[in-house]
């Protein structure tokens, strides 16, 4: 769970004392930070100051959010040059010099504070869905050690901080199109962890999701206000399982003895997302709903 980032009241932040906060003003084109004086209040965190700032100085200031409690994921920001989301910050958690709030550097700048994250709900497309057998006559069932195994990556509220953080996207925009990011890999390892799941998703994780790009720096793991063990719970089993369907002998030497089938193609997989099925729909539509027998994604 989310909790708010709090430690010891610095002089400097004692009720009355003078806050001094450089927020990044512009858009696409380019800005700047510039900077505001606000009194400091007793128990504030960022986005606090933040709506201070934006009702008495600066009222066309754009800003992002939605709870304030940590659970909308919609505050993100680099707070002194590390992404946090606003609302879980504490001011008393903070040094006594300026504080610098800027936004997300991985993602377009729209305006201000806010930036364009519309990467990741393209990305989220692209991951094939569940994908259970059909319901047994006895109802489906699973053990408790599977269900909480894979109850920490329902705890991920999309603030896409491990995105921002990770230098595959932040560094190389090329990589984009084909690089899910941590937040995905999460999403990927929910799924092929479920045990009621049947899809096999090793090959495309490793093509389409670029998983092979990810050098496990945990630099995602450190900035997640939820405390999931990304890098460690989700990515690195995920390569694990990658490369046993792709390199390991003993693996094959077991397919081709008893005669298993061999992995999913990343093709046969991609047929499961919800690109396909949006792509299928519109063909359907396009001719009149004679395309009703066609496979999806073809």
């Amino acid at each position: 769970m989310a909790t708010v980032e709090a430690e010891a009241v610095s002089p400097a932040r004692a009720s009355g004392a003078e806050i001094v906060m450089r927020l990044w003003r512009g858009d696409a084109s380019g800005g700047a930070f510039k900077e505001y004086r606000v009194p400091s209040l007793e128990g504030e965190v960022v986005l606090d100051v933040v709506h201070r700032i934006q009702s008495t100085q600066a009222p066309d200031l754009a800003v992002r959010w939605n709870c304030k409690a940590g659970k909308c994921g919609s505050c993100s920001a680099e707070i002194n040059g590390r992404p946090r989301l606003m609302c879980m910050t504490r001011m008393s958690s903070l040094p006594a010099e300026p504080i610098t709030v800027s936004p997300m550097r991985a993602f377009p700048v729209i305006r201000d504070l806010v930036t364009d994250v519309s990467y990741n709900f393209e990305v989220a497309k692209q991951i094939p869905s569940f994908t259970p057998a059909p319901k047994p006559a006895a109802g489906y069932r699973m053990a408790q050690v599977d269900i909480d195994r894979g109850q920490e990556f329902h705890k991920c509220i999309e603030c896409f901080l491990c995105q921002n953080v990770c230098h595959v996207i932040r560094d190389h925009e090329e990589n984009k199109p084909r690089y899910a990011g941590p937040r995905f890999f999460v999403r990927l390892a929910e799924l092929e962890m479920h045990p009621l799941d049947t899809l096999d998703r090793r090959r495309y994780i490793s093509e389409n999701m670029g998983i092979g790009y990810c050098n496990i720096t945990k630099c995602c793991t450190e900035v997640c206000p939820e405390d999931i063990h990304i890098t460690d719970n989700a990515i690195i089993p995920l390569k694990e399982r990658v490369v046993d369907s792709k390199y390991d002998p003993i693996a094959w030497l077991g397919r081709k003895i008893l005669r298993h089938p061999s992995p999913t193609t990343a093709a046969e997989a991609a047929r499961h997302t919800g690109a396909a099925a949006a792509l299928e729909r519109a063909a359907r539509s396009a001719d009149g709903g004679r395309s009703a027998d066609r496979s999806p994604g073809t």
